[in-house]
């Protein structure tokens, strides 16, 4: 009785009853866990041998690197693709709406004609007050976002071609103008950060990237040369692709040289306008309806595809913590940044190279393209000058990592340069119209200009990066830079009828001042 009152006694054994063993009953013994509980437990919490920090954080380096290059090259194909659709779809439109046969069978007495000098002028006229909003855009949106967007309007007029009327194509060619400047601001701003961030993720181990302090003076100019070189290479391959409609489509049903220059009389030097006596019928044949669609659908996907590539593809230019930062600069301050930039001496300095940069850029295509090529060889050898003009930049794009051993204002000189050689012979050359005996000297001439634009726009945009290698954003720069030389294609394009000659004399003179 005392025994069953003890409740603090000791438990017994717990004892299975005997089932017919022949040993007797079996006294099960509790186990041991104390030693086997506390090895097992330093072995899952203990530090893996195999485990090598150093090794690990050096992947982890590379990794980011590599999404660095894969930014640099999806910005560069999207603005590749966004281009060449532009360009190939606004050069068939042109050709097709020059046709008088074609405007009075498709389109009646809708007035093409003054529906295309209403685009033309929206798209050159508007860009020149974009240096008012461009900062604001790009500190509202964001750096990523603004190429997004200007991309998708792009792609808007892309689509405005299925219903060709006034009031799909003006409005749509005013919001490309006004996309220019912030695109290229945007594009110029992307490369030179991803050049930036390259740097910090190539030397990480530095004090003070690990500080996240500002680099040294001329830390990040190999990594800007590199990458502007990268992007500027496949750019240039959008006057490649920008000839595929006129190559696959439109050149079928083109007449020959002999029917489209029949009444033009001078050419090159001594011409006057852009291709002055060109033929008002130049399509031997209409293109159906249907072809058109085809056409405009394969453009309008290239156009998405440069969407998605923008969208999908390409990282943030900044951090979360610096977009905070950035975004605190107030309305005001944005606004005024860009006035604030051309106190610099050096921008003022450059600003003369801002404007040939332009000059020279149209000139290759109304120029040396239309009133050379075009009025000797007929329209039939456009996509051949285009595309060897643009195949030649590409290469030529390259030329620029010899700033990796030389002075970075040999690249600038050198196009300038050389521009200034072939503006010399071609101010002294007047080929004869359906004459092509010429078709190799002009050949030559494109590619020689396509060299020098390679050296000049490459050049340009890495002294940029350069110069500004210590700010956050360096989209103030390349907004003013690009400003310029839209301001520079706008006094072309008012001064479009004036004699070759005096074109030639604006270049050359506007290059001996750089």
């Amino acid at each position: 009785m005392a025994d069953a009152d003890n409740v603090y006694a000791e438990a017994e054994p717990c004892v299975v009853p005997d089932l017919g063993r022949k040993d007797g009953p079996v006294e099960l013994q509790h186990p041991e866990r104390g030693d086997d509980a506390v090895e097992q437990m330093d072995e899952f919490l203990g530090p893996n041998q195999d485990y090598n920090e150093e090794e690990e954080e050096r992947k982890y380096y590379r990794r980011k690197r590599l999404g660095v290059v894969k930014n640099v090259v999806a910005a560069s194909v999207g603005g590749m693709l966004t281009y060449s659709v532009y360009l190939g779809l606004l050069q068939m439109q042109l050709v097709l709406h020059y046709d008088e046969t074609y405007r009075e069978v498709k389109y009646g007495s809708l007035g093409l004609e003054d529906i295309d000098r209403k685009m033309l002028m929206g798209i050159n006229v508007t860009p020149t007050v974009a240096f008012l909003y461009t900062p604001v855009l790009i500190r509202f949106l964001g750096t990523k976002w603004m190429m997004f967007l200007a991309s998708g309007i792009y792609a808007l007029f892309v689509s405005t071609n299925y219903w060709e009327r006034y009031y799909t194509l003006v409005p749509s060619a005013v919001a490309i103008g006004a996309a220019i400047v912030p695109l290229w601001a945007s594009l110029g701003n992307y490369i030179t950060r991803m050049a930036q961030q390259y740097y910090e993720f190539d030397n990480y181990k530095e004090e003070h990237v690990q500080e996240q302090k500002k680099a040294p003076k001329g830390a990040c100019h190999r990594y800007i040369i590199i990458f502007q070189s990268i992007f500027y290479s496949v750019f240039h391959l959008s006057f490649v692709f920008a000839e595929f409609p006129m190559v696959f489509f439109l050149d079928k049903y083109l007449y020959s040289h002999n029917h489209t220059l029949f009444n033009v009389k001078q050419c090159g030097a001594t011409s006057v306008g852009v291709l002055t006596g060109l033929n008002r019928t130049v399509l031997y044949k209409l293109p159906r309806s249907l072809e058109l669609i085809v056409v405009e659908s394969v453009l309008m996907g290239g156009a998405f595809i440069a969407m998605v590539t923008f969208l999908a593809l390409c990282g943030s230019a900044y951090r979360p913590t610096e977009e905070i930062d950035l975004r605190s600069i107030g309305w005001g301050n944005i606004f005024q940044l860009p006035f604030k930039h051309l106190r610099d001496y050096r921008l003022r300095f450059l600003c003369p190279a801002f404007i040939y940069s332009g000059l020279e850029l149209l000139f290759a295509i109304t120029g040396l393209t239309l009133c050379y090529g075009v009025c000797s060889l007929g329209l039939k050898a456009v996509w051949g000058l285009v595309g060897v003009y643009g195949l030649s930049a590409s290469l030529s794009s390259f030329i620029s990592l010899s700033l990796l051993r030389f002075p970075r204002s040999v690249l600038l000189l050198g196009g300038a340069g050389l521009h200034l050689i072939l503006i010399i012979a071609l101010f002294a050359w007047s080929p004869i119209p359906k004459d092509t005996t010429a078709t190799a000297a002009l050949y030559v001439l494109v590619a020689l200009w396509g060299v020098g634009t390679a050296m000049n726009k490459t050049g340009m945009s890495i002294i940029l990066g350069m110069l500004y290698e210590d700010k956050e954003r360096v989209d103030f720069v390349f907004t003013l830079y690009h400003w310029c030389q839209a301001m520079a294609i706008f006094i072309v394009y008012l001064w479009a009828s004036l004699p070759m000659r005096v074109e030639c004399s604006k270049l050359s003179v506007t290059a001996v001042h750089l």
